[in-house]
């Protein structure tokens, strides 16, 4: 992967806070098919998630801070959140929409309400950001190597520093990338921006046409095992 030279001074500005470069990670990770830019080798912790309707699911965190300026990658695994929310709804009240759901293939809900958990699992935790004590300052649509997501940039009330954040669905995994950098800093837009896919093997992949979680794979081009995001916009 390269970075262009505008993106890279902005990076060694936003990391150092000099002109002093700083070498930066092309970090890969095979378990959750995703490469990335961290400004240092990134930490891994296990973790949980609970989805928009009550479901526990696994998730790993992966963090990489620099100064004062902090880098994440959250990764939550959707992919067995049906056999989760079954379980759960066997709890709930007698009678309960949840506990029952739509019995159709069709229906939009199914026991535990799993089904718009994953459809809605990329607007959910764009929520989240918005719910903060930030000004909101960009919600928009965006693809990186055409998997569809959403964009969000704030700048935060209590220290005015400024996060920038991509939130992406794909095979089911809910990706969600935040940058914060101080006042005065460059906005770390370079974070989310580096974001890219890989198959099994850890080459990198970019699809042919936009990809939406749960539809038909578009056909995918091999990109040279580089993995770079190449997103609206960039």
């Amino acid at each position: 992967m390269r970075l262009s030279s505008a993106l890279t001074a902005a990076f060694v500005l936003l990391v150092t806070g000099t002109a002093v470069a700083q070498e930066y990670v092309e970090f890969k990770s095979l378990p959750d098919r995703f490469s990335i830019v961290f400004p240092v080798q990134p930490k891994v912790t296990e973790t949980t998630f609970k989805s928009q309707f009550g479901s526990v699911l696994p998730a790993r965190v992966y963090t990489g801070d620099s100064g004062q300026s902090r880098f994440s990658v959250t990764v939550v695994d959707y992919n067995n959140i049906q056999a989760i929310a079954t379980e759960k709804a066997k709890s709930c009240p007698d009678g309960a929409e949840p506990c029952k759901g739509g019995l159709g293939a069709g229906s939009s809900t199914g026991a535990g309400y799993w089904k718009p958990d994953i459809e809605g699992a990329v607007m959910y935790a764009t929520w989240q950001f918005v719910q903060r004590d930030a000004k909101v300052t960009l919600v928009s649509w965006t693809n990186m190597d055409l998997v569809e997501g959403n964009l969000v940039s704030l700048v935060n009330n209590k220290d005015k520093s400024r996060t920038s954040a991509g939130i992406y669905m794909h095979e089911n995994k809910l990706y969600i990338i935040e940058g914060t950098a101080p006042a005065g800093y460059p906005v770390p837009d370079f974070f989310q921006q580096s974001v890219g896919w890989l198959d099994a093997t850890g080459n990198g992949i970019r699809y042919m046409t936009i990809y939406h979680n749960g539809f038909p794979k578009p056909e995918i081009a091999r990109r040279g095992g580089q993995g770079q995001g190449q997103g609206q916009g960039q």
